[in-house]
């Protein structure tokens, strides 16, 4: 979907009242690499997400979204990985599982939608096979019973001719097909967490659009919980409930979805939302944020945007900023707020 693409659906709908909390992560820190030399991937985030509630961690490539994602389900690589803090999901300490224990988690509690589908399916069993084989080893139910509740899941994310295409094997479907069929797998085992890691990247605009009112159908209708990760903000604008706005492995920004993108206060979510794509601006040149994002493996000392951020001064490369309350929910990290309200 294109980046201009700022007005919600009439799907899209704020939530009613505060919920019970589904997922609460505590101070998480995910570390890469040997002793020699560590890659800071995560630097200390809290998040929290309600029960029904779509969360959107929005963000450049390499800010840590994807990593903070998969860190809730422990798909990590345990030996060049270095977890610490809490990570709790319907009451569970998910940085505490046993395998087994993991292995009950994943599915049942918790399910993800990968970026790319083609690889996220074994290509040498049909999709049907494979979706009816997670239902049977989760609900110890017969292949005929999977496969039954693979049907019912092609019909549910609108997958034409339904029947025959369970027996297609990954390659035969398309970009778009495909991405359905990873939502019917995810939604196998009715989880209570879904987790979407940039599933329409790869999909062209008209697909995208189509996925999106899909997933956010299927959230409302079975009541999920969802933490969705992209880097558009389009598409955050266009599926969330609440924003948060990741920068080198720290949240600088949280808000209601209309709050952040209406009164963006951080300078990095400006930068976002400055360089973004739209109509008014044809024929004009897009403003782009200067310079790069910051080696991890060696952050800087203060604010890691201040090397690219116009407001920054010397507190700012000296000192770390903390969250600050800005009222309603919407907070930022940044010593130079009074000087950035858009």
């Amino acid at each position: 979907m294109k980046s201009d693409v700022m007005t919600r659906t009439a799907v899209q709908a704020p939530m009613a009242a505060p919920a019970e909390l589904l997922v609460e992560i505590r101070d998480l820190h995910v570390h890469f690499g040997t002793p020699r030399r560590q890659v800071q991937a995560v630097n200390g985030v809290d998040l929290t997400l309600a029960r029904g509630e779509v969360l959107t961690i929005l963000g450049e490539s390499g800010s840590g979204k994807s990593v903070t994602l998969r860190s809730l389900m422990r798909l990590l690589p345990e030996r060049k990985t270095r977890l610490t803090g809490s990570v709790r999901v319907d009451g569970q300490d998910v940085l505490a599982m046993s395998r087994r224990e993991l292995s009950r988690f994943r599915g049942r509690t918790a399910a993800m939608i990968f970026q790319e589908p083609m690889l996220a399916f074994d290509p040498v069993f049909s999709v049907g096979d494979q979706i009816a084989e997670t239902v049977c080893r989760h609900e110890g139910v017969s292949r005929r019973e999977g496969l039954a509740r693979a049907l019912e899941l092609f019909d549910r994310v609108r997958i034409p001719s339904a029947k025959r295409r369970l027996a297609n094997y990954p390659h035969e479907l398309s970009g778009g097909m495909s991405q359905r069929a990873m939502i019917a797998l995810a939604l196998s085992c009715r989880p209570k967490l879904l987790l979407a890691d940039e599933p329409t990247t790869a999909l062209d605009a008209t697909v995208q659009i189509q996925i999106l009112l899909l997933l956010r159908e299927l959230q409302r209708e079975l009541g999920m919980s969802v933490i969705f990760v992209t880097h558009d903000m389009g598409v955050a604008n266009e599926i969330s409930d609440r924003i948060a706005v990741m920068y080198a492995g720290r949240l600088v920004e949280t808000g209601a979805v209309d709050t952040v993108i209406a009164q963006p206060r951080h300078p990095y979510t400006l930068g976002l939302m400055h360089s973004r794509a739209s109509g008014e601006l044809r024929g004009q040149r897009l403003s782009a944020i200067p310079g790069a994002p910051p080696d991890m493996s060696a952050p800087p000392p203060g604010c890691a945007f201040a090397p690219r951020c116009p407001h920054a001064d010397a507190t700012c490369t000296q000192a770390l900023p903390g969250m600050s309350e800005l009222g309603s929910g919407h907070r930022a990290a940044c010593w130079r707020l009074g000087e950035t309200a858009s």
